[in-house]
């Protein structure tokens, strides 16, 4: 299994300021499988990817990725291990303004030993047209997609998508989508995608639902839904 996780709780505070975020997760998810996380705001959804990209410390439990154990691991080895297996798409984006398009994506380029092309990143998500230009001068589409090539430039094998079309309208939502799932089936790379949005858990191969910090529900989709023709985006 690529990714195990066992009794995962994460709290914050102490006294009257203790808040229990996560409560014991425990889930497993195969390797080249996209796993869509549901659940309500404040259920914990980007806390469990927060803890799996090694951007916050678990309180205790166990997070293994790919054989490797990641709670009490070193701060040295987590940048190591986020530099060699992660890519991680934020929904607000969080490029460089004052670096162009090529140049933000040429910034995770330089942190991989085997980086994928560049150029041809920048024709596969279709803005090399734009590649000279700054964030401020592209739509919130074109954002998303050079977000998405920093990430993947890396050729990572696990990227981690917190609500990547939650400030995108239903069209630029669906080509995103469809780039995920495009990344998905040529890279052979696991993707674990938290949303809001119901109609994304039908291209999923597996769908986990949290509440209040648990996991609620787990299903499986043997045939997932293309995300060309997801509709209610």
């Amino acid at each position: 299994m690529y990714i195990e996780i066992r009794d995962l709780k994460k709290s914050y505070g102490e006294g009257s300021g203790f808040s229990q975020v996560l409560r014991g997760i425990n889930c497993d998810v195969e390797k080249g499988r996209i796993c869509a996380i549901l659940g309500p705001s404040g259920s914990g959804k980007s806390t469990l990817l927060n803890c799996i990209g090694g951007l916050e410390t678990a309180s205790s439990g166990s997070i293994r990725v790919d054989g490797t154990e990641l709670v009490g691991m070193k701060p040295e080895a987590l940048s190591e291990y986020r530099r060699e297996k992660l890519g991680f798409i934020f929904q607000f984006y969080n490029l460089v303004p004052n670096l162009t398009v090529r140049e933000n994506i040429q910034v995770c380029e330089y942190l991989s030993r085997n980086p994928l092309s560049v150029d041809g990143l920048l024709d596969a998500l279709g803005i090399r047209a734009h590649q000279n230009k700054f964030p401020s001068q592209i739509s919130g589409g074109q954002q998303q997609r050079c977000a998405i090539a920093r990430a993947i430039v890396k050729n990572p094998s696990l990227l981690l998508c917190d609500e990547p079309t939650g400030a995108l309208d239903s069209a630029s939502s669906r080509d995103i989508l469809v780039l995920l799932e495009q990344i998905n089936r040529e890279y052979g790379t696991t993707i674990l995608l938290v949303t809001h949005n119901t109609a994304i858990r039908r291209m999923a191969h597996q769908v986990l639902t949290i509440r209040d910090g648990r996991v609620t529900e787990e299903t499986y989709n043997d045939t997932p839904v293309p995300a060309a023709e997801l509709e209610d985006l």
